[in-house]
């Protein structure tokens, strides 16, 4: 795998950082209080505007996708917090253990990423933005089905794995946007 993968996922992850970082200052850990399927429908209306702004000439608001794609990663990694730790009544983290778990769970997603990088040998370069999206909103139609089933699965990889997925994927959006600037 080449470095400059590496590289170019460290400088969008450091990105990421700094908007959750900075968004939990202005709000704190007021996500604490969303069951993880609300998560899942946020990142949904983000992956569903990004397809509509890729399908539409006319934008109502001058944002960007790379915005939406940097929210989809945020919200990702609260949506694995919460898988994991469950929802709380009130917000219940401060910023310092806020950001660590979340540093952590990027940690994963880029060991993830370098595993199966190494094996598909940098397929996603050859894959278009587009494609990405439509790959994040399937992979969220399963998420919301794998919720529907409470949980289980028969065949299949569970939840967290899936937001695993859409995390690499909106990086590797993010990286192939900045490419072409």
């Amino acid at each position: 795998m080449e470095q400059r993968t590496v590289r170019q996922y460290k400088d969008v992850i450091e990105n990421c950082e700094k908007i959750y970082s900075g968004k939990m200052m202005d709000y704190g850990a007021s996500w604490r209080i969303l069951r993880a399927s609300s998560l899942t429908d946020q990142i949904a209306i983000k992956a569903k505007r990004i397809r509509n702004l890729q399908l539409n000439e006319t934008r109502m608001i001058d944002e960007g996708i790379e915005g939406e794609f940097q929210g989809i990663v945020n919200y990702s990694v609260m949506a694995i917090i919460q898988f994991r730790k469950g929802f709380s009544d009130f917000p219940d983290m401060d910023a310092q253990a806020s950001v660590g778990l979340y540093r952590a769970v990027l940690n994963e997603a880029m060991d993830l990423m370098t595993r199966k990088n190494h094996d598909y040998n940098e397929a996603w370069r050859d894959m278009r933005v587009s494609s990405l999206t439509d790959i994040i909103l399937m992979k969220l139609f399963r998420i919301k089905q794998i919720e529907n089933n409470l949980g289980n699965t028969s065949f299949s990889e569970g939840i967290d794995a899936n937001y695993f997925d859409i995390i690499n994927y909106a990086i590797f959006a993010l990286i192939l946007l900045s490419e072409t600037e």
